[in-house]
């Protein structure tokens, strides 16, 4: 069986080079940008047709909250017309597409936890690129898993996680917003989630369990509370204060809300979702 897995030097594409060696059944086929550009759509072409993947995990995205904003263009071009030109080449050469998506579709005005089937509401470009991105691969696919994820974090390229170390290495003070509120994921449980997908799709090739999903941690907290956590990990002492987002305006706009609901994930895949504490825990780093 053969995985191709776009997007290889990003965060999830790291991760899921990092447990690729645990599951020697598949041959994972990693192609970075300079491999694979997505928005190429005759180059994605040429490397499906070399490689013939059975299944593509698309980690590929721009996810450039704030700057998206000023590069709508470019968003759109990664974020739309990337999954665009992957549907339509997976769709061609009957690949079943993993496509890994965002909380940021919904608006942040519920109080419970979002499922699938909750209307969604970007705030900004990136959510509406993403959006976008998730109708063009409807439009064109029967086979294909959406995943929306959220707060993505790791051991690997940047994130909230890595921000918040390397400045309390440089400060003696940090304010944190404490209003908004979601749930870390750590890309590596994403990494097995998404192979966890495309073994069942395997076992059970006539169940028709396509469609989106949700997947995260469990648990929720605010970025105050992540960041809080992640210092008492790291054995960091700082001045850690909370402030409310009206205090740290940013070019986008973020959903006050984005807890997501599991329940599907852990029902159709049988998936056991550890707490965004314990695999904080799990990736403590230093540097």
């Amino acid at each position: 069986m053969v995985v191709l897995v776009t997007g290889a030097n990003g965060q999830l594409g790291q991760a899921l080079q990092l447990v690729s060696g645990n599951y020697p059944e598949i041959s994972f086929v990693f192609c970075a940008s300079a491999d694979l550009d997505i928005t190429d759509k005759n180059n994605c072409a040429t490397v499906f047709a070399k490689y013939q993947p059975h299944y593509c995990i698309n980690s590929a995205a721009y996810t450039a909250v704030d700057k998206a904003e000023s590069e709508p263009e470019k968003a759109y071009l990664i974020n739309v017309v990337g999954a665009q030109n992957l549907a339509e080449v997976c769709q061609k050469q009957q690949t079943v597409l993993l496509h890994v998506s965002t909380d940021f579709v919904f608006d942040g005005s519920k109080t419970i936890p979002y499922t699938e089937e909750d209307s969604t509401n970007p705030m900004g470009v990136y959510g509406q690129t993403k959006l976008d991105g998730e109708h063009a691969i409807r439009e064109i696919m029967t086979e294909y898993y959406i995943i929306r994820t959220s707060w993505v974090y790791s051991q690997f390229g940047n994130n909230f996680m890595k921000t918040m170390l390397r400045l309390a290495s440089e400060r003696d003070s940090l304010s944190v917003v404490n209003d908004q509120i979601g749930t870390p994921t750590h890309a590596v449980d994403l990494a097995e989630a998404l192979i966890k997908i495309i073994q069942t799709n395997n076992q059970q090739p006539t169940t028709n369990n396509f469609g989106i999903y949700n997947f995260s941690n469990e648990g929720q907290c605010s970025w105050y509370d992540f960041a809080k956590k992640i210092f008492e990990v790291n054995h960091i002492n700082i001045n850690l204060l909370p402030i409310p987002t009206s205090n740290y305006p940013t070019p986008a706009k973020r959903p006050a809300y984005s807890v997501l609901d599991k329940g599907k994930m852990k029902r159709v895949f049988g998936i056991r979702i550890d707490s965004w504490e314990d695999s904080l825990k799990n990736t403590k780093i230093t540097n």
